[in-house]
């Protein structure tokens, strides 16, 4: 939905708030309903409950420097705690439906990267170092004052972008494309299914759920996204018990023998914040952190931003409501994922999720945050839905952040290629923050080739900059000599 249309549905006069909580959260101010907000909460942990059998996997599959493994039932735990405390934290505090976990990439940099170097604690420990930087960066206006200064169409293509990412997130997640392996010698990178063609009984859930989703909100069906994922699973669940199915991916969609299985918190307070000093160079330190707080700091940018337009909040300037404070809680998220051995927690695009379903205040996430508090004690019941039946609200939701495209101005080469290069490279790289990175070059450049530099905010040359030097880590640590 555009955000022209959602500042135009808006009331002229705010009604009067049915309650306490009402008024705390503005939940009618914003037009949204507790229905919704409880909806939308649902909607939002579905489809990023994966991240509980997802961050497990990638961080338990590496070995540290000393040849140690994570604890995959304390990788869990740790998840879902700090999903749990930061979700909510950023309801009461940032009031939005904004979402975080452990972030995807940001695992991955840490599992791969960084632990080869040294140990996991250490590792950990860079994190935090990571998250306490940004909150600096946060107190002392820098990293607000970069988001205002971003012109509001890239603003607008940032959220298409993410729009197009996230749709192909599902696609990927369900099945439906797939990579093509290296050893086929071909240059077509992905493929429809897992042969060039749709195939097996996950991947028809899948499309069901599409077609389910789409009818239910061409209708305008309340609580359409919901409504999808909880029929899906249990469409799943039956095809699973009656057809002999391989494998549905990360969760197998059947009634689990245990319910409920105790948290194991073992891992939490497990991290050296200056240890990776003594264990690698000053240089490639100071590296990682770098790379890690330039990923986690634009990601998160285009996250709030995107979530915040869609769900209609931005004011007339394009600013997001309470920024300072919801940025301040996401740099606090990293800290506290680093601290509790889940690497760096950041805000969810898939909250979008959520805001699909109506949330439009931080109530939804009191829903999202109990849920995964619950999933502490009952996560052999809530991670039964599969990857199939929560991917096509990411498809549905790809589709509402997309019509934002036509505030665009695509007869001005200015802001257009810069646009369009922010748009194409988030979901043909797998990566928010080079997407911006790429519209942030090409706006500075093209700015510049018509004699318009002056326009440019000094913060933007700046970022800028910082993605120069992002793009072009490898020769920089070769010229560096940095292993």
């Amino acid at each position: 939905m555009s955000e022209t249309k959602k500042v135009a549905d808006r009331p002229t006069a705010a009604p009067p708030a049915a309650n306490s909580v009402d008024g705390f959260f503005k939940i009618s101010a914003r037009g949204s309903t507790f229905g919704r907000e409880i909806r939308g909460g649902f909607a939002t942990f579905f489809t990023m409950a994966y991240i509980l059998v997802l961050n497990p996997i990638i961080l338990g599959s590496a070995k540290d420097k000393f040849g140690h493994h994570l604890d995959a039932v304390q990788l869990t735990t740790a998840t879902a705690l700090v999903a749990a405390v930061m979700t909510i934290i950023m309801g009461v505090g940032g009031n939005l439906p904004l979402a975080l976990a452990a972030g995807l990439g940001l695992n991955a940099v840490v599992a791969f990267q960084i632990a080869p170097l040294m140990s996991w604690d250490d590792a950990m420990g860079l994190i935090v170092l990571e998250g306490l930087l940004i909150c600096v960066l946060v107190v002392t206006g820098l990293r607000e004052a970069v988001m205002h200064a971003i012109p509001q169409p890239l603003k607008q293509a940032i959220s298409v972008g993410i729009g197009l990412f996230i749709a192909f997130i599902g696609f990927v997640d369900a099945g439906f494309v797939t990579r093509i392996p290296d050893i086929a010698q071909t240059t077509v990178p992905v493929q429809l299914g897992g042969t060039g063609t749709l195939g097996g009984w996950p991947v028809l859930v899948f499309c069901l759920g599409v077609l389910l989703t789409i009818g239910l909100l061409a209708r305008k069906v309340k609580g359409a996204i919901l409504i999808s994922i909880v029929t899906m699973t249990v469409v799943a669940i039956i095809i699973n018990s009656a057809a002999d199915i391989k494998s549905w991916g990360l969760t197998t969609p059947k009634i689990p023998d245990d319910i409920v299985a105790s948290p194991d918190f073992g891992l939490l307070g497990h991290f050296s914040l200056f240890g990776a000093f003594g264990e690698t160079s000053a240089i490639t330190v100071v590296l990682l952190v770098f790379t890690l707080i330039l990923s986690d700091f634009f990601d998160t940018m285009g996250t709030v931003v995107g979530i915040s337009a869609e769900a209609g909040l931005l004011d007339e300037e394009g600013k997001v409501p309470n920024l300072g404070r919801v940025l301040l809680i996401d740099g606090a998220a990293a800290v506290a994922g680093g601290a509790a051995s889940a690497s760096s927690s950041t805000s969810y695009i898939e909250s979008a999720a959520g805001v699909g379903e109506g949330a439009r205040t931080g109530f939804s996430n009191l829903v999202t945050g109990g849920l995964f508090a619950l999933a502490l004690f009952l996560t052999p019941l809530l991670t039964i839905v599969p990857l199939q039946a929560a991917a096509p609200a990411l498809v549905a939701v790809g589709f509402l952040m997309m019509t934002q495209v036509k505030h665009i101005d695509w007869d001005k080469y200015e802001i257009a290629i810069p646009a369009f290069l922010t748009i194409a490279v988030m979901p043909f790289t797998y990566s928010i923050t080079n997407g911006i990175g790429a519209g942030f070059l090409a706006y500075v450049v093209i700015k510049s080739v018509l004699g318009k530099a002056k326009e440019v905010h000094w913060l933007l040359w700046a970022a800028s900059a910082l993605f120069l030097v992002y793009f072009a880590i490898d020769p920089i640590e070769q010229l560096f000599n940095v292993k």
